[in-house]
């Protein structure tokens, strides 16, 4: 268990690396080669890449998130991200967005309209 600094920093990391994805994916399509290498140089603090991303089964991928300190909030935002990156032609990651969305629901313990409102707009992209 991480104390309360380790936490806040790693907090912090996290944080800063998700505003980072989004400011890559929340682009005018179609992506170009550098925005991909961009974003896979981000995915890289999670230990993650693209092509990780695709190998991934959705449960591997949530305990890797999980075992990375993603909070509830990493999680979703985390989620978001995938189903923004899923806008790209040659990726989907709609499923993977979904379970995430879906994990928080369940393990949170907490209803949250605005998770099961992206729950049902994940199904509808299926």
């Amino acid at each position: 268990m991480l104390n309360k600094g380790l936490r806040d920093e790693e907090k912090i990391r996290i944080d800063n690396v998700l505003k980072t994805l989004r400011t890559l994916i929340f682009v005018p399509y179609p992506l170009s080669h550098l925005q991909i290498t961009d974003i896979e140089n981000q995915l890289k603090e999670f230990g993650l890449n693209i092509e990780s991303l695709i190998d991934f089964s959705n449960e591997d991928l949530i305990t890797l998130l999980i075992r990375l300190h993603f909070d509830w909030e990493h999680l979703e935002q985390f989620g978001d991200i995938l189903v923004e990156f899923s806008k790209e032609e040659n990726y989907n990651f709609t499923d993977k967005a979904l379970a995430i969305y879906q994990y928080i629901q369940q393990e949170s313990k907490v209803f949250s309209f605005g998770i099961n409102a992206k729950i049902a707009s994940a199904k509808a992209k299926k």
